[in-house]
């Protein structure tokens, strides 16, 4: 199926305001307009049934899981095994809480990843925690070394399936699964920068993925995931009371070892949440399914909008190493990132002309999104190339 943006624009009329260009999809894609009826309905439900909402929301809940089951590819991922979390920092300290610390004090990661992650290892790490943070470049090896980097002291390896800064994918993530099964090292896959804007194959072997639907999936915030293994018996220290949702009526005896449920998701569960953004992202999953937007279409326009960005900038005289991005297709995220001097002011200088992009640090960030026009685009990096 060849879509156009053309195809996308009348399901986004709520964003698509005035003459703005929104090149933030890297950042904040615009919602479709079935997201306000998702909000409406969850407000609806909780008028209609007061407390007993719960049982609606948590059949919201479990569509979604569905749903983030097939995204990641099938295979060992089913719905059951999708813990759900407001954003993926909640997840990452309750899987983190659960690992062998203490007999095995070192994570393997990389200098690539995302702030929230990269942040609480750096805190680990004050606290005794051997977090050894590769260099993500050269990435055509990264996945080797990580593993080479992995001893028997090590309780999991941290990486990104795309790195948020470059927008770079990583290669070799099913041999990396495989061979950490095969040591029964747990593998964490940070999959928040490549799930919907690429096809996300299913790994051969058990790993944890975490992900959220704020930027491609076009969810917005409090609705993020992470896939467990089927008979994960993982103990997190940090733990909600859903985590026992099920047994909250058997008596407990003082003193008595702290249960949990027997699924490895619910393991992982919090505590009380907001289900106002489970039907805002379970409304915005039945549009693209039932428009057929499926990952293996919106690549295909991605990587259009992603060449299209690189063509005019190199067309524009910026520096070919300063295009970040790789140029190769295959290796390529769902954005375009650009080392600028003074990204900030470059960023608000566009946005004086209605062009909206962001930066992090020295990088500025193009994000396409699937109803941008070609004619859009092209105004977004004309705009870019006279201010930076």
């Amino acid at each position: 199926m060849t879509l156009r943006a053309e195809d996308f624009r009348p399901h986004y009329r709520d964003f698509l305001i005035g003459d703005r260009i929104l090149l933030t999809g890297h950042s904040h894609q615009a919602w479709p307009d079935v997201a306000r009826e998702g909000l409406l309905q969850s407000y609806e439900d909780a008028a209609s049934y007061v407390d007993d909402k719960w049982s609606r929301a948590y059949e919201t809940a479990d569509e979604l899981r569905t749903h983030i089951a097939a995204l990641l590819g099938g295979g060992q991922v089913l719905g059951e095994n999708i813990a759900l979390a407001s954003n993926t920092h909640d997840l990452l300290v309750r899987l983190l809480s659960a690992l062998p610390l203490r007999k095995k004090p070192k994570i393997v990661t990389t200098n690539g990843e995302f702030h929230s992650a990269r942040r609480q290892f750096d805190r680990l790490r004050e606290e005794g925690v051997n977090v050894v943070a590769m260099d993500a470049f050269p990435v055509a090896s990264l996945a080797e070394r990580l593993l080479n980097e992995a001893c028997s002291q090590t309780s999991a390896i941290f990486v990104s399936s795309v790195l948020f800064a470059t927008s770079t994918r990583v290669p070799e993530l099913n041999e990396l699964a495989i061979q950490c099964a095969v040591r029964g090292l747990p593998l964490i896959v940070d999959s928040y920068h490549h799930v919907n804007a690429a096809p996300f194959a299913p790994l051969d072997a058990p790993a944890f993925i975490l992900g959220g639907g704020y930027k491609y999936l076009q969810w917005g915030e409090g609705v993020c995931f992470l896939s467990v293994p089927e008979n994960c018996a993982l103990r997190p220290v940090v733990t909600g009371w859903f985590a026992e949702f099920g047994e909250l009526d058997v008596a407990k005896e003082e003193g008595a070892r702290v249960g949990f449920a027997r699924d490895g998701a619910t393991r992982f569960a919090g505590s009380t949440y907001d289900p106002a953004s489970h039907y805002r992202a379970a409304a915005v999953a039945r549009l693209f399914r039932d428009q057929g937007w499926t990952p293996e279409v919106l690549r295909e326009i991605s990587t259009h909008q992603s060449s299209k960005i690189i063509a005019m900038l190199r067309a524009g005289g910026v520096p070919e190493e300063d295009i970040l991005t790789p140029l190769e297709v295959e290796r390529r995220g769902g954005f375009v990132a650009v080392r600028v001097t003074d990204a900030s002011r470059v960023v608000t200088e566009m946005r004086k002309e209605d062009v909206f992009v962001d930066s992090r640090g020295e990088v500025l960030r193009f994000g396409p999104a699937p109803y941008l026009l070609d004619d859009e685009i092209d105004r977004g990096v004309e705009c870019f190339l006279a201010k930076r």
